[in-house]
């Protein structure tokens, strides 16, 4: 592939195999009452990769994108000797989202959210007049707002007001982007709903979360960077999941290779982890459950407050639903784990010493995840593993390399912050102001 070409491609319910074209922001099946996710059936079925200088969009012939965005990186997959070295791992392959200039990695908000941010904004057309709505627990809402910030698209981040401390940046943002926060207290639950009554309103559009096909092939290019690398389809991928859009994404990129046919049969194990004592997702798999089990708003509020993990903290994850989680898990073979504070801290001290290069808490959990299972005899030293590392280099970026460029941080600071109780049309009012 010589350049960037927009993507031809359908979409195609899970649940019953229908498929239909793209008619814009389209999140659903409007043919199907039943709920289900949509996947991406795109024209080339085997992979070509572009050249480097297209950035993340190297693998748009997999993206469903229109137009390209300024700015973006890939994730890096590279050999590890460092980790592998000391679980005795032959076969260990880390993909690394963030910054790690020795490893070519360069994703300056240091999370492989950056990967969603250019999928989902490229699929967006340059027409389009509302404003994007994301809701966030943090890194999710940093990537955004530097896509968004760069290319002068109109942004509204919701985030917990606990957690606005993850909005740095490397330079002032532009007017473009703006905040609001539930009060101090709420979690990412309180964001997603403070969002959902801003796009009560027709000006506004919902990113659309696991729904949104360029947000999950966006995280699916993780596993493209590791098997195109590889030349063949892992059998273990390790990553830490609030959401779980990223593994599903893994997943649905696996499915496709296994369709290329060029790099094998396999169907990698999925391995999923959770911080505790924020274990939803855990709870529901150990239980052998499709549907989630009941979990209490003050204690979930309270658990989310315990974890280091704050990205993790998902109360309603696309679990149970048609094509979710839970269906990924069943059909690899996969797993769940959870993971204490303890174990993640002395999993991100071991990377760092073997690898270095830090890494965030989440990806943390998952490198935990990983560790415990090799100490306990569950992954052979000779199987092939992929580690998704999706976020790292933050210390990195906001030490050195910003004494060695004399720049200094800046934090997006909040345009509104609303109780939790606040009804629409308050918050309707307030925030119509910020852009219209």
């Amino acid at each position: 592939m010589k350049g960037f070409e927009p993507t031809r491609y359908l979409l195609e319910n899970v649940m019953t195999g229908a498929q239909f074209p793209d008619q814009g922001w389209m999140l659903d099946d409007p043919g199907c009452t039943e709920p289900a996710l949509v996947r991406a059936v795109y024209e080339h079925k085997q992979l070509e990769v572009g050249h480097d200088g297209l950035g993340l969009y190297k693998f748009s012939q997999w993206l469903p994108v229109g137009r390209t965005l300024k700015s973006s990186a890939p994730p890096v997959t590279y050999h590890s000797k460092g980790l592998g070295g000391y679980l005795g791992l032959k076969n260990l392959y880390i993909t690394f989202s963030g910054w790690f200039p020795e490893k070519g990695a360069a994703m300056s908000t240091c999370s492989f959210k950056e990967t969603e941010a250019y999928s989902v904004c490229g699929r967006m057309t340059a027409r389009e007049e509302r404003v994007l709505v994301v809701a966030s627990a943090g890194n999710t809402a940093r990537a955004f707002a530097k896509v968004c910030s760069e290319n002068s698209i109109p942004l509204l981040l919701s985030v917990p007001l606990d957690n606005i401390d993850a909005l740095w940046f490397e330079k002032p943002l532009n007017e473009c982007v703006k905040l609001i926060c539930p009060e101090s207290g709420g979690d990412y639950f309180d964001a997603i709903h403070l969002s959902n009554l801003v796009l009560t309103s027709p000006g506004y559009v919902a990113e659309g979360g696991c729904k949104n096909i360029a947000r999950r092939d966006g995280m699916g290019t993780t596993v493209l960077s590791a098997v195109t690398f590889l030349g063949m389809i892992p059998d273990f991928y390790f990553q830490a999941v609030g959401s779980g859009t990223g593994a599903i994404a893994a997943w649905e990129a696996n499915l496709r290779f296994l369709a290329d046919g060029r790099f094998g049969t396999t169907k990698m194990k999925l391995i999923v982890s959770q911080n505790a004592p924020f274990l939803p997702i855990y709870q529901a798999w150990k239980a052998g459950s499709r549907a989630m089990l009941p979990y209490g708003d003050d204690q979930a509020r309270r658990d989310a407050e315990i974890i280091d993990a704050k990205v993790l903290s998902n109360r309603k994850p696309p679990y149970g639903i048609a094509g979710g989680l839970y269906d990924c898990l069943m059909a690899s073979g996969g797993d769940v784990d959870s993971i204490t504070n303890e174990e993640l801290r002395r999993a991100a001290a071991i990377f760092e010493q073997t690898e270095g290069i830090d890494i965030h808490p989440a990806a943390a959990t998952a490198a935990a995840s990983l560790i415990a299972r090799v100490e306990a005899g569950l992954v052979g030293k000779d199987k092939t593993v992929m580690l998704n590392i999706t976020g790292g280099g933050e210390k990195r970026f906001k030490g050195d390399f910003c004494r060695e460029q004399g720049k200094e941080l800046y934090f997006l600071r909040p345009d509104r912050v609303f109780p939790l109780g606040v009804g629409s049309e308050v918050v309707l009012g307030q925030v119509d102001g910020l852009f219209y």
